[in-house]
């Protein structure tokens, strides 16, 4: 098993999923996003957690939609509808933690 995983070795979405890992019993999005990237309207049986850790985002959970900076953390509740925008003049970049060693998602809009 590798223990050192260079991000390009992610693929295109920056997606470390640990059961392709031995299992570890996590997973998350290395995002570096565009202004104006981000995922469609989608839900997850688990709460999701955003560490934006570089520029602004507009986060939408259920009906609430907020704007934040780097340095937030923003929780996605489970089951609960929501997605997020790169809403700064500059790259985004966070960390989007999954609690399983697979992402488990439904999109809701196309």
């Amino acid at each position: 098993m590798e223990y050192i995983i260079p991000r390009g070795q992610l693929g295109p979405g920056h997606l470390f999923q640990g059961k392709e890992y031995g299992g570890v019993p996590i997973s998350f999005f290395w995002v570096q996003a565009q202004p104006g990237q981000g995922p469609r309207l989608h839900v997850h049986p688990y709460e999701e957690v955003f560490v934006v850790q570089e520029g602004r985002a507009t986060f939408t959970l259920g009906d609430t939609t907020r704007e934040v900076e780097e340095g937030h953390v923003v929780i996605g509740p489970a089951h609960l509808p929501h997605k997020f925008v790169n809403s700064g003049a500059d790259q985004l970049k966070m960390i989007n933690i999954h609690p399983g060693k697979e992402v488990i998602q439904q999109w809701l809009e196309e």
